[in-house]
């Protein structure tokens, strides 16, 4: 793909975004607790959703390079609430990469044009970043699976026609016991809890999902029995690297907004721009910025090459997830007190901000990957 291929479908992005993701548009989604669904419909037509997707399954067949231009529109606008990453550069390529060919048929081209929204659900009540510790079991029976379990924290939870589920086959196998089944959630036996009220991301819906005697035929299966472990560790670094790129985009939302605002707004006789305070904080800010995005650039350049290990990736989720935390703390400060109310972005993004550090494993696991690597 050329340059300017990915300049005009920025520029188609950005149009998207202004039309359907103003100011307004974002508080309602926060207000109503999700995005609404007629939006995701709109935002597979407008190609949004299958940028990376292989064109013979309802996608426009480009790389990661083209996601990464939706994540940077969608901080931008102060939009990333919306998950198209996760649906998208996430869930998807799991299907795209390990699914049968009647699974891409089934699932890829509706899920490129909106009409079904996908979730993967991993984290459990009482497993997070230690997924060999999930309780969820899938036991095989003649020519179906048997699903009982329950998890917790899903995005997309409360609107997915369609998950990824996480599930012990084996249980005494630990990681080898470990298998993926693409769920329809109309399925008996699947149900889901009530919307989950987080700090942060509250346009973002989160929920519990529960699997009570769940019966599935063996085609839902992805990829082999007892595989899922090792599919989940291979897709994580790239999960990993959609994380740090919307904490990228939003870190550059933040300095954007801060730096209009402390130019206008004056103090003792002109603008907060004009101290040398302000100066060097957000001069140190931007270095920060830069560095991050030299960094993810060269991992960007790795996953496309195949080349992204998993102390990299992680690397990259963990250092620019705390950079965001300290440059949007910084960038609300110079706000004063406006950047303490509600109505001003930079308020979200504080708060929204607080779960990167903790989700797609966190910071201190990354820590752990990444001293394993040394």
């Amino acid at each position: 793909m050329e340059d300017d291929e990915l300049r005009l479908f920025a520029d188609a992005v950005d149009q998207f975004l202004r039309k359907w993701a103003g100011p307004a548009q974002t508080a309602a989604w926060r207000d109503e607790g999700m995005v609404p669904r007629a939006l995701w419909r709109e935002a597979g037509e407008a190609g949004l959703l299958g940028a990376s997707l292989p064109a013979e399954y309802g996608g426009s067949g480009g790389d990661f390079r083209f996601d990464v231009v939706v994540m940077q529109a969608l901080g931008r606008h102060n939009a990333l609430n919306f998950a198209v990453p996760l649906h998208a550069a996430v869930i998807a390529p799991y299907i795209a990469q390990y699914g049968t060919e009647a699974q891409r048929r089934r699932y890829l081209p509706s899920a490129a044009s909106g009409e079904r929204i996908l979730a993967i659900a991993m984290t459990e009540p009482a497993a997070g970043s230690d997924l060999q510790g999930m309780k969820t079991t899938a036991r095989r029976e003649g020519d179906h699976y048997v699903i009982n379990g329950q998890k917790t924290f899903i995005s997309n939870g409360l609107v997915a026609e369609t998950v990824i589920v996480a599930a012990k086959t084996d249980p005494a196998a630990r990681a080898k016991g470990i298998s993926l089944f693409i769920v329809d959630t109309d399925t008996p036996g699947f149900a889901r809890g009530p919307a989950l009220h987080k700090l942060g991301q509250g346009g973002r819906d989160t929920a519990e999902l529960f699997f009570s005697d769940m019966v599935v035929p063996v085609d839902c299966l992805l990829g082999r029995e007892g595989g899922g472990f090792a599919m989940l560790m291979d897709k994580l670094p790239q999960e990993r690297l959609v994380i740090a790129w919307q904490a990228m985009a939003m870190i550059e939302a933040a300095l954007e907004t801060t730096v209009a605002y402390v130019k206008q707004r004056r103090a003792f006789g002109k603008a907060l721009f004009d101290f040398q305070n302000t100066q060097f904080k957000l001069a140190e800010c931007k270095t920060q910025a830069t560095i991050a995005k030299v960094f993810l650039h060269d991992c960007t350049e790795k996953l496309l090459q195949g080349r992204l290990d998993a102390a990299t990736a992680s690397m990259a989720k963990y250092w620019i997830t705390e950079a965001q935390a300290k440059i949007i703390d910084e960038c609300l400060q110079l706000h004063g007190g406006y950047g303490y109310m509600a109505e001003y972005p930079i308020s979200d993004m504080y708060r929204d901000a607080r779960g990167y550090r903790i989700y797609g494993g966190t910071n201190e696991i990354m820590k752990l990957l990444i001293a394993r690597s040394i």
